[in-house]
C-alpha cells in the first residue's frame, strides 16, 4: 500500500455520534458508508457479515476493525476506510467498543491497512486521540504516519582525514 490510512479515509466516511444496536448493525453501518463515498458495492457488506461470522474483528481497547472475506473483494471498487465512533459502546461477541475502522481493499492491501493501523493503535495518545476525536479532520489527522525523527549526525572526529 504506498497511500497512508489517511489517505483512505473520506470526511464523509466518518461518524463520531453512531449508534447501533449490535455488531451486525454496527457493521451494516460500516458497509453502507464505504457505499456511499463510492469505495464498494452493497454486496461487500454481506462479506463483512460474513467474516464476522467466522472470525470476530474486535481488535482489543475497545477497537474493531471489520473487512470483508476474499470473496468479496470483487465488490471493492477502491481501497477506501470509514470510522464509526459509538458514544454508548456495542457490544461486538462480549467486547465493548467504541471505535469501529472499517476496511475496504483489492488484493491483498488490506494486511498493509491492518498492519498500519495496528501501529497507530499501539500509540496509546493516538489511541486514546481516535476514540476522543470531536471532528473528521481530527481522526484524519490521527491516522497520518507518524513522522520519522531526524537520523542523529554523528560527531566527526578531530583530526581525521579522508
Amino acid at each position: 500500500m504506498s497511500e497512508p490510512a489517511a489517505a483512505l479515509l473520506h470526511p464523509r466516511a466518518v461518524r463520531l455520534d453512531a449508534v447501533a444496536a449490535d455488531r451486525d448493525d454496527a457493521v451494516r453501518q460500516c458497509g453502507w458508508l464505504l457505499a456511499e463515498v463510492g469505495a464498494v458495492t452493497s454486496a461487500y457488506t454481506d462479506s463483512m457479515l460474513e467474516r464476522e461470522r467466522s472470525i470476530s474483528t474486535y481488535l482489543g481497547e475497545g477497537v474493531a476493525i471489520p473487512h470483508g472475506t476474499a470473496s468479496g473483494k470483487n465488490a471493492v471498487r477502491r481501497d477506501a476506510l470509514a470510522v464509526l465512533r459509538f458514544p454508548d459502546e456495542v457490544d461486538w461477541d462480549g467486547h465493548p467498543v467504541t471505535l469501529a475502522i472499517a476496511i475496504a481493499a483489492r488484493g491483498d492491501g488490506h494486511m498493509a491497512i491492518l498492519a498500519e493501523l495496528a501501529q497507530i493503535l499501539l500509540d496509546p495518545d493516538r489511541a486514546r486521540g481516535l476514540r476522543e476525536a470531536t471532528t473528521a479532520d481530527e481522526i484524519i489527522r490521527l491516522l497520518q504516519p507518524a513522522e520519522d525523527p531526524e537520523p542523529e549526525k554523528e560527531p566527526e572526529e578531530e583530526g581525521s582525514a579522508l
